[in-house]
């Protein structure tokens, strides 16, 4: 949020500002997910883009390893990724419609150990 506030090339962006409806691959049920960040900022090019923003440690995105036991522990961690898998393709379409980008942030692009 820091950065968003202190980059010049940001010029607004809010933080669950909005649902997207998706259905769940573990229940059938239909979900709201808030993306973290909408930004609207100046590329490279000098052209305003519309970028939705979501912030997920690396292992909520990759899938589980698979143990020699599937405890209760690694049924949730299955669980977490499909639901995020159907959440991020959700998110994609939804912004390809409206002509915005999906940007998918980890640990890595924040240089956090």
């Amino acid at each position: 949020m820091k950065y968003l506030d202190s980059h010049s090339d940001v010029v607004q962006w809010a933080s669950e500002e909005f649902a997207i409806p998706y259905r769940s691959p573990i229940d059938g049920r239909m979900h709201r997910y808030f993306p973290d960040f909408w930004v609207e900022k100046i590329n490279k090019n000098g052209t305003m883009e519309q970028v939705v923003i979501e912030v997920k440690p690396q292992k909520h995105i990759d899938p589980p390893p698979t143990p020699k036991r599937k405890t209760r522990r690694y049924m949730g961690a299955l669980a977490r990724h499909a639901i995020n898998q159907r959440k991020f393709e959700v998110a994609e379409e939804f912004c390809r419609k409206k002509g915005m980008k999906f940007q998918l942030i980890t640990e890595k692009e924040l240089n956090i150990k």
